[in-house]
């Protein structure tokens, strides 16, 4: 499916399985994207979820904004996303086979993830400095924002 085809099913609540759909473009590696993982599963074990569904709670928890929408809509995918990370808590092998049946698209290695990044599109989005990159990857700044969002 394309992009706007997941979208309306996303928005409707009718995608099966149910799975969280991230601009890739955003995530420089893994790492953040666990950080936001065990965020989301935290929350859902203290049933406090901020989202209506545990995959959205996992956008909104990469997003780093405490706005619910403007982090559904950054950090998820839109009309026009090319680059999508897949993502569902406890998938199956068959919840796997039909997650490759929704998303149509080559799939890649995660390892894959920093070289297609947009560092642009992610330092303007985090707010990220030059010189916090010189102390820290860019993951590990995602991730301190991801940590430290519901502190500030």
């Amino acid at each position: 499916m394309f992009a706007r085809e997941l979208l309306e099913l996303m928005q409707a609540g009718t995608l099966e399985p149910e799975i969280a759909l991230l601009n890739a473009s955003l995530i420089p590696d893994i790492f953040p994207v666990l950080a936001a993982a065990h965020k989301t599963l935290v929350s859902k074990s203290r049933d406090s979820l901020t989202t209506r569904t545990l995959h959205s709670e996992l956008v909104y928890n990469y997003s780093g904004s405490k706005h619910i929408s403007e982090s559904l809509k950054r950090c998820g995918i839109s009309d026009s996303t090319t680059y999508v990370l897949a993502a569902r808590f406890g998938a199956s092998d068959e919840e796997r086979i039909a997650m490759k049946e929704l998303v149509k698209g080559k799939e890649i290695e995660i390892v894959e993830l920093e070289g297609r990044a947009n560092k642009p599109q992610i330092l303007k989005h985090y707010k990220i400095t030059e010189g916090e990159l010189r102390i820290s990857t860019l993951g590990d700044a995602i991730t301190c924002r991801i940590a430290a969002r519901d502190a500030l």
